[in-house]
């Protein structure tokens, strides 16, 4: 009997303990898929940084004017410069700033990269945050927390930021 019961424990302890390091395979998991979508976001902001920097030296002068210029420079310039802590005050500067252009004097190519680089912006903000809040989600767990099965990875943080309007895409033109 004694015997039964020890195995028993054993098979139960087995278990339990496959149980957890499972949990700790898919919680790593969520956190690689958690940088992974940071550095995409991290890519579509510096390319939307990039493109509202293009804009800016090379719009019409009826989109902006020249002190308006030098701001949206100024804008993307501090988005990408930016410390994590003050990233998206940035970025929601850049977002206002870029909603104040008149699109429909910018070229089709320039207005459509800078639609295209906001969208991929706006997707890729949406799969972190999305990365974000699994992870949150298993980590508050009772048996994640107990067994501290995220080991010493940091709490991870959502990035709000606000989204920039849709715009449509302008008509084709007849060449």
């Amino acid at each position: 009997m004694t015997l039964f019961v020890v195995a028993a424990l054993a098979v139960l302890v087995v278990a339990v303990g496959l149980y957890l390091l499972a949990t700790a395979n898919r919680l790593d998991r969520l956190h690689v898929r958690m940088d992974a979508g940071w550095v995409a976001l991290d890519a579509a902001l510096a390319r939307r940084a990039v493109v509202a920097r293009t804009v800016a030296v090379s719009a019409p002068a009826g989109a902006l004017g020249r002190l308006a210029a030098e701001e949206l420079v100024a804008g993307a310039r501090t988005a990408e410069r930016a410390p994590w802590a003050e990233r998206e005050h940035a970025e929601n500067e850049l977002t206002r700033l870029l909603g104040e252009l008149d699109r429909s004097v910018l070229p089709a190519p320039l207005a459509e990269e800078l639609a295209d680089a906001e969208h991929r912006m706006v997707i890729a903000r949406r799969v972190h945050n999305d990365a974000v809040r699994d992870t949150l989600a298993l980590r508050r767990r009772r048996k994640v927390r107990y067994f501290k099965l995220a080991g010493t990875a940091p709490q991870p943080e959502y990035f709000d930021i606000a989204e920039p309007e849709p715009v449509a895409a302008p008509p084709p033109q007849d060449s």
